[in-house]
């Protein structure tokens, strides 16, 4: 973490999801009750027009370095800047959070010079050179899985637990090679599990390998010929890692928390130098 060490950490369960911005300051006061009036940084939708601030988008290409606004006020006794966003106009994209991870990465890999795959609801594909943010590209995988195996019928044939390799890898070949029998596909698993009893955990390999497919085929101009690295929960991260080695493309994994702290140090840094 680029010579910086978690102290304490604190969880909350209260997000701009259910705050209005003149409530942000006193929720930080009490997760932050007992610490010194130290400088805040933040990421995140806490800078969407939704959340404490609106953080403004920085246009690509950009630096990767993180620019910030003030929280007007001084909330609690402390400086409190919020993290901008990064916005693509053509094609139209933007990102929130993420580009604090990107920043962290470069913080602790400098000399990258590739593709940040970050995995999620709404994956990003971001391409980086010469320390910046040249372009990117989003993906809503992760909340088309999470609506297909828990609001439409699939609901009742796929499970819970881990993907399996072998299941997983034919999935996302048959999709990036015949997507039409990928899309017919879906349900078909709901068939299977009526006639054949397919088991939910197979399910789950099959959906999930089918969507992560589809998803390579439509960004193979990103990680085709690139060095990639994946920053991303660790399940999810092994997914796509699995994906990328079996098209030949070796990929180095991150963790969100590893970025994140970092990006969030540089960001501090940038700060204390005014």
């Amino acid at each position: 973490m680029s010579g910086r060490t978690v102290v304490e950490a604190r969880d909350s369960d209260q997000g701009m999801g259910g705050l209005t911005p003149d409530r942000f300051a006193g929720v930080l006061a009490q997760a932050t009750q007992g610490w010194p009036a130290v400088p805040v940084i933040a990421c995140g939708m806490v800078g969407s027009r939704q959340g404490w601030v609106e953080a403004p988008y920085a246009p690509v290409p950009c630096p990767a370095a993180p620019r910030m606004v003030a929280v007007p006020g001084d909330p609690g006794g402390r400086p409190v800047r919020v993290i901008c966003g990064v916005r693509q106009d053509d094609p139209a994209d933007v990102m929130r959070g993420e580009e604090t991870q990107i920043a962290g990465l470069l913080a602790l890999d400098p000399d990258f010079d590739g593709i940040a795959c970050l995995p999620g609801t709404h994956t990003k594909w971001v391409r980086i050179s010469a320390g910046e943010i040249c372009n990117f590209k989003s993906f809503m995988t992760g909340e088309l899985f999470g609506l297909i195996a828990n609001q439409s019928v699939l609901r009742h044939s796929v499970g819970e637990g881990d993907c399996d390799p072998a299941l997983f890898r034919d999935a996302v070949s048959d999709a990036m090679s015949r997507p039409e029998r990928g899309y017919a596909g879906l349900f078909q698993l709901r068939a299977e599990s009526l006639l054949s009893g397919l088991n939910p955990a197979a399910a789950r390999a099959r959906l999930s390998g089918t969507l992560i497919g589809w998803e390579m085929a439509a960004a193979r101009p990103w990680w085709l010929g690139s060095q990639v690295t994946i920053i991303g929960a660790p399940a999810l991260s092994a997914l796509y890692a699995d994906a990328l080695a079996a098209q030949g493309v070796p990929a180095a994994r991150m963790s969100v928390q590893d970025a994140t702290l970092a990006g969030l140090s540089a960001a501090h840094r940038q700060f204390l130098q005014g």
